[in-house]
């Protein structure tokens, strides 16, 4: 997506937005002078534009290409430091944005959580930015300290849900509150068992399938169901996107709500890719059909 086409997106969001919710005037944390004259609609085209771009940090971005190269297309820009100032004042704006943008329910979802780290392990301890927010956890990885992202998806690799919770929450714990809108199959990792969970969500509609555990005994499963779960490497690829193309995850937040400001609009981002990782469900019912 262009530029240009995303800023017509996003201010035609924005005017509706107005419709139902206060306008915020952007000032200058507080600063006398005159109102900014940068409008909301082009602060979030920055931001969400920043995760499309290649630079690693935000920094680099807007000093290096949105100043240098944007002036054009943005005649009004403000100092790297007062934008820095602006942005959690688009945070609301940037959580509906996302809500509208979610995916389609096809049947067919994929859930799993991947670690955000604020810090490193040997700063956890002088970390003063997210104290009592951010909590230690543990991961296939290892030890982190920061949050828990809950994510599902769709089989085209479209977001459906998501969920942000301490780094020690456990990953069933969401769950029930991300599925409302769901039903058809939900596929997930061993962290998701819990027969309670799964017999909550087939009331309302929603199959939960995942592996055994070793200790537990076989239980009999459609065969369809097993080459889905094979498939699951799905909502990993995803994960890997959002830290490594959308930069969802650093640790040079000097505030929470910076922080919520870098991760929608990174969601928001990916949504926007013209080209997500997918599933082929054709060659997969032709694959079962020649098992059958």
């Amino acid at each position: 997506m262009s530029l240009l086409e995303l800023f017509c997106e996003v201010d035609d969001f924005y005017r509706g937005f107005e419709m139902w919710a206060a306008p915020q005037q952007l000032t200058q944390a507080g600063k006398r002078g005159p109102k900014c004259r940068l409008s909301a609609s082009e602060v979030m085209t920055i931001i969400i534009h920043f995760h499309q771009s290649s630079y690693r940090t935000f920094k680099d971005y807007y000093c290096k290409h949105v100043s240098r190269r944007l002036r054009s297309e943005f005649p009004e820009l403000l100092s790297y430091n007062r934008f820095v100032e602006l942005m959690p004042q688009v945070l609301l704006a940037l959580c509906v944005y996302l809500q509208q943008s979610f995916g389609e329910v096809t049947g067919i979802s994929f859930v799993d959580s991947t670690p955000l780290a604020v810090c490193h392990n040997r700063r956890i301890s002088r970390n003063k930015v997210f104290a009592n927010l951010a909590e230690r956890g543990r991961s296939s990885m290892g030890w982190f300290f920061g949050f828990k992202l809950h994510l599902i998806i769709n089989d085209q690799g479209e977001l459906l849900a998501v969920y942000l919770t301490p780094g020690n929450t456990d990953d069933r714990k969401p769950l029930e509150a991300m599925t409302h809108n769901l039903f058809g199959k939900l596929f997930g990792d061993k962290g998701y068992l819990s027969q309670t969970l799964f017999e909550t969500l087939y009331q309302r509609g929603l199959e939960l399938i995942t592996n055994i555990r070793k200790n537990m005994k076989n239980s009999l499963m459609l065969l369809e169901d097993k080459i889905m779960l094979r498939k699951r490497f799905l909502i990993e690829t995803v994960n890997d996107q959002l830290k490594n193309i959308s930069q969802i995850e650093h640790s040079r937040h000097r505030k929470p709500a910076n922080f919520a400001v870098n991760l929608i609009a990174g969601l928001i981002a990916y949504q926007k890719q013209s080209k997500k990782p997918s599933l082929n469900l054709a060659a997969d019912l032709a694959e079962l059909s020649i098992l059958i």
